[in-house]
């Protein structure tokens, strides 16, 4: 489909909590926003408040049903993923899906399937593929500034109180394991090793650890925690000449380069790129991707990848008790856990 098949605004998003606030912000910024729909009143008073001309509604149906609607972005608990994104396919709108595309590999699948066969755009949330440093750390390690590639560490550490979700590895780890494949241009191959700790809730970590071997041999590790007062978000690239880190709890200076044979306190180079919002790049990807009909970059295929390694390392973690995390009746807004 073609811009010009569309009226200005086209987009509905399905899930305005703390996370989907700012979807809808910046496609009512990009001029896009057609309708918020969410089961909260006080959420839809807010988008009625805040962003004039914009129609909300609490039925889902009524998005599928109108054809002014050319796309919709799910942006609800993980569980729910499924179910609203194969409506909204079967209905012939193009979707944006945030991460993880689904908890479970089978139905990744089939959402990526479905939207091939009817020719729509499927677009998962990987938000940091649209990072401008995580971009600018891609082009160094495509030009050999690291030299090969031997290692890899991606730590997100940070306290979070609204935990609906399977655990904090499908919160955060999507993240993770997308930037480092989308960096290295390498697809993960296997869990060589995955550990949790359930600090709170039985079965629900709140901190995990995975080890996983990408393409030509790279080790990955990356550690994820709902419970750490501090917050700490780096990834760590080393390659034989030299290592980059990334901090993004940085306001400046996010990206630096270490010469390897040089004390590790004096950084060798600062990297500069466009500060711009990600968020508001990937949701503009997203429009670009429904004009032209291209696959985004982080398409259903790359949601199935990502998906189905984590997968693997949940079984691995879990085992004979996965089918206990199964029977959770995870909640349906993202409120405080009592």
């Amino acid at each position: 489909m073609h811009n010009k098949d569309f009226r200005e605004k086209f987009v509905a998003v399905v899930g305005c909590g703390i996370w989907g606030r700012n979807i809808v912000r910046n496609f009512y910024n990009l001029g896009a926003l057609h309708t918020v729909c969410d089961i909260d009143d006080e959420n839809l008073k807010m988008v009625e408040a805040q962003y004039d001309g914009t129609h909300t509604t609490k039925d889902f149906n009524e998005l599928l049903n109108n054809p002014e609607i050319k796309a919709i972005c799910v942006v609800t608990p993980s569980h729910t993923h499924f179910k609203l994104v194969q409506a909204a396919l079967k209905a012939g709108k193009n979707v944006y899906v945030e991460k993880p595309i689904s908890t479970v590999a089978e139905e990744a699948q089939k959402l990526k399937d479905l939207a091939d066969k009817k020719g729509l755009i499927l677009m998962v949330g990987h938000l940091l593929l649209y990072h401008p440093a995580v971009n600018r750390l891609k082009m160094l390690v495509t030009e050999g500034v690291l030299g090969n590639i031997k290692y890899v560490q991606s730590d997100r550490l940070n306290i979070n109180y609204f935990k609906n979700d399977r655990s904090v590895m499908w919160d955060l780890a999507p993240h993770d394991v997308s930037m480092i494949a989308h960096v290295l241009g390498l697809e993960p191959k296997k869990v060589l090793n995955a550990t949790g700790c359930c600090a709170e809730y039985e079965n629900i970590f709140d901190i995990t650890h995975l080890t996983i071997e990408f393409e030509k041999n790279i080790i990955a590790h990356v550690s994820d925690s709902w419970i750490h007062p501090q917050k700490r978000v780096t990834l760590l690239v080393r390659g034989d000449k030299a290592t980059a880190i990334l901090d993004d709890t940085l306001l400046e200076n996010k990206l630096q380069i270490f010469d390897n044979k040089t004390p590790a306190q004096q950084s060798i180079e600062i990297f500069d790129y466009l500060e711009i919002e990600p968020l508001k790049l990937e949701c503009q990807h997203f429009i670009k991707s429904i004009e032209t009909g291209k696959k985004p970059r982080s398409d259903g295929e790359n949601g199935f990848m990502i998906t189905k390694i984590l997968e693997d390392a949940e079984n691995m973690m879990l085992g004979s008790k996965k089918i206990e995390l199964d029977k959770v009746d995870f909640l349906s807004s993202r409120s405080k856990r009592k």
